[in-house]
């Protein structure tokens, strides 16, 4: 079992950045990838970033690119995402995801966390 908990959502206007935090606890050891995803009232959940916890390069849906680094701590086993030059469009509920060694999709959810982007 693997717990997520995420942080530092807000209201914001454009142009400003929020940092958000995903706390994993429970057995993190088996964690081999950590992602973020993000829905919008009416649509699909959508990519957002994710990183493999041991290493190597991050990836991020085009959208975001420039603007939201994904970054994690190993010791604290949390895993962050800077959002900066929000925009409007990325008004959504936010999720971190976590998914497992020898596994092929994200098992575990966190509860999400609210970020909305004022004009």
């Amino acid at each position: 079992q693997v717990q997520l908990v995420e942080s530092g959502g807000g209201l914001v206007q454009a142009e400003a950045s929020l940092r958000l935090s995903c706390a994993a606890s429970g057995r993190t050891f088996s964690i081999y990838e950590m992602g973020w995803f993000r829905q919008a009232p009416g649509k699909e959940r959508e990519f957002v970033a994710a990183i493999v916890w041991s290493g190597g390069s991050p990836s991020y849906r085009d959208s975001v690119k420039g603007r939201f680094t994904i970054s994690r701590d190993n010791a604290k086993n949390t895993v962050y995402l800077q959002m900066n030059s929000l925009k409007p469009e990325d008004t959504a509920h936010y999720y971190c995801a976590a998914r497992q060694t020898n596994m092929s999709g994200y098992a575990f959810w966190g509860q999400g966390t609210q970020v909305t982007v004022s004009s």
